[in-house]
């Protein structure tokens, strides 16, 4: 397929802010696609190139984008860094300045999807001598041989800076149209944005498919071939595989026990709400064995004490389960603060003293797989009772969450209080019949705090401090998400940081990882890709029409950097700070 014809479909759905619209618009895109090219294009809809669950990653700074348009343009690259400074945006200045390029040594070749995604591919697998010149060679090659309009997305495509509004939810649903459409009777009306549909029943029968399909395989490239060439057979065809993470099962929040016990019934299995990182453990029936993290990254490598606790202590030649792993301190052996082994997750050298100076203990609580049979469907209370009887507990190792079967108030009451104690953050309740539903937040499983609920929000902007601060970038303006992928901003925050990184989170620190994404400058102001994700705190939240949420939060403070468990697609949605503004504010 063309490239041109992906550009065409990128420049539709830009123009646009309605999820209905761009569902029909992908939709109409997925019938014409062939099975040849659907993995090259359902990726590079979404922005990619690589699955969500694979580590590698383009790796393409500004600063190289910048020398790669200079060697497809022959523009100088002060003129072009000055173009960008002005526009804010190197992809815009891309379709500016190839307009200007003679048109001789332009356009040689028609661009094909395939080929912009191997050359984009072949980025992230260069190594050794001469890849800086080999990774321009391959950007440029692309500039050379596109339109204007083609280079802009290229450009984007290779920093991570497509905002084309392309969510989870909108691609599941595009599926669905494009392949049953005509089974289920749909209507798209554009005029008023809305849909009809014949049989509401049988068209959530194939969204669900759909879903199901794709939870257990996070790539809509395999989804979308199923769909295409089998139907509903194909979808159902479709299972989990060892190796390749699935998506967590979520939980819903619960102001109150009473509101906890109506959400998952009585009796219910309750159980230490750990302030830890998400662990999805896969062995292969070989033996080797993987680490995931609730983004889908792979961590084998920097959790070698926690390949040894499952090697040793859980029985069966194949299986995933679900933990969580919290650190802890050596002397007193009390649990710490997710933000105390963050730092693991990311970390490349010293790994041996790294688990050693920040141990973690890891606390199984579910299972869902096991020996080459899907556990998903299969009741709470049988797939606890499974794990019971094949992980040995090894304390401050491995054990299985503490949990008990319950279904009075005060005996709830009794153990918060215990699991506050041990230092976690609170309580899980889970219905004891219930599957384990991938990706979702549904009402099988809820969170119990009694503190005011944090919000995990994107960094969008920044700006330079003054005085001993004029070094760090110290304020930042932080950023919810709504239902169509867009950053709406809701505040800014500068405090809950350290001056000496000794101490915890710095300035220094957020400084490091927020200079490379870097996107435009204005005077002490700077805007940036959004990709560091923080928990920040609250005293209340407040209707303002400062900040396009349309809400601000009242003395914010940070509370720690999420960016290693969570990506920003999974920041708290606008819809999220609705309800707990409209809490806050019953009487």
């Amino acid at each position: 397929m063309e490239y041109s014809k992906l550009v065409e479909v990128y420049e539709q759905l830009n123009k646009t802010t309605k999820r209905l619209e761009k569902t029909h618009i992908i939709s109409e895109f997925l019938k014409e696609i062939g099975i040849d090219d659907m993995e090259y294009v359902m990726l590079l809809l979404e922005g990619r190139v690589f699955p969500n669950y694979d580590a590698r990653e383009i790796g393409i700074a500004s600063r190289l984008m910048l020398k790669s348009l200079s060697a497809a343009t022959g523009i100088s690259i002060e003129k072009i860094e000055n173009e960008w400074k002005k526009e804010g945006d190197l992809g815009l200045v891309a379709e500016s300045i190839v307009k200007t390029k003679k048109q001789a040594t332009l356009h040689s070749t028609k661009l094909t999807t395939k080929k912009v995604f191997d050359n984009i591919r072949k980025l992230a697998e260069l190594e050794g001598e001469g890849t800086v010149e080999r990774k321009i060679q391959l950007i440029a090659e692309l500039l050379t041989s596109s339109k204007p309009i083609e280079s802009k997305y290229i450009v984007k495509t290779i920093l991570g800076e497509m905002r084309i509004g392309v969510g989870e939810g909108a691609m599941r649903d595009a599926i669905v149209w494009a392949f049953f459409g005509n089974k289920i009777g749909i209507k798209y009306t554009k005029e008023g944005n809305n849909i009809e549909v014949e049989d509401r029943g049988v068209y959530n029968k194939y969204l669900d498919a759909v879903q199901s399909a794709y939870d257990v395989t996070n790539e809509f490239a395999e989804v979308a071939e199923a769909a295409k060439l089998r139907g509903l057979v194909g979808l159902k065809g479709i299972s989990m595989r060892i190796g390749v993470p699935i998506q967590v099962m979520l939980a819903l929040k619960a102001d109150t026990i009473e509101e906890a016990f109506e959400t998952v019934g009585k009796p219910a299995a309750i159980e230490f709400k750990y302030d830890g990182f998400r662990i999805q453990g896969h062995k292969e029936e070989r033996g080797n064995i993987k680490l995931f993290t609730r983004r889908l990254e792979d961590v084998t490598r920097q959790f070698p004490d926690v390949v040894e606790f499952i090697k040793k202590n859980v029985k069966g030649k194949s299986f995933i389960i679900d933990s969580e792993a919290v650190g802890y301190d050596k002397k007193t052996e009390k649990y710490l603060p997710f933000q105390n082994v963050s730092q693991r997750i990311k970390r490349k050298y010293e790994i041996d003293k790294m688990s050693k100076d920040f141990p973690v203990e890891l606390n199984v609580f579910d299972i869902i797989y096991y020996e080459g049979k899907s556990l998903i469907n299969e009741p709470f209370e049988k797939r606890r009772k499974l794990l019971e009887s094949i992980v040995k507990q090894q304390p401050k190792k491995i054990v299985l969450s503490k949990s008990r079967i319950i279904s009075d108030k005060k005996d709830v009451e009794i153990f918060f209080k215990e699991a506050v104690d041990a230092g976690n953050e609170g309580l899980m309740f889970k219905s004891l019949k219930s599957p384990y539903k991938p990706g979702a937040r549904v009402g099988y499983m809820v969170k119990f705090k009694h503190i005011m609920e944090t919000l995990d929000l994107v960094v969008v902007g920044a700006e330079w401090g003054e005085g001993k601060r004029a070094k760090w970038l110290s304020s930042y303006t932080i950023a919810c998400i709504d239902e169509n992928g867009k950053f709406l901003e809701i505040g800014k925050v500068s405090t809950g940081l350290k001056e000496k990184e000794e101490e915890g989170l710095s300035f220094m620190e957020m400084t490091k990882l927020l200079k490379p994404l870097i996107i435009s400058d204005k005077g002490k102001e700077v805007n940036v890709h959004p990709k560091i994700v923080i928990e920040v705190g609250y005293e209340e939240i407040q209707n303002s029409p400062s900040y396009s949420s349309g809400y601000a939060l009242r003395f914010p403070r940070v509370v720690s950097l999420r960016t290693m468990d969570k990506g920003p697609e999974q920041a708290s949605t606008l819809g999220y700070v609705k309800k707990l503004y409209a809490g806050q504010n019953k009487s």
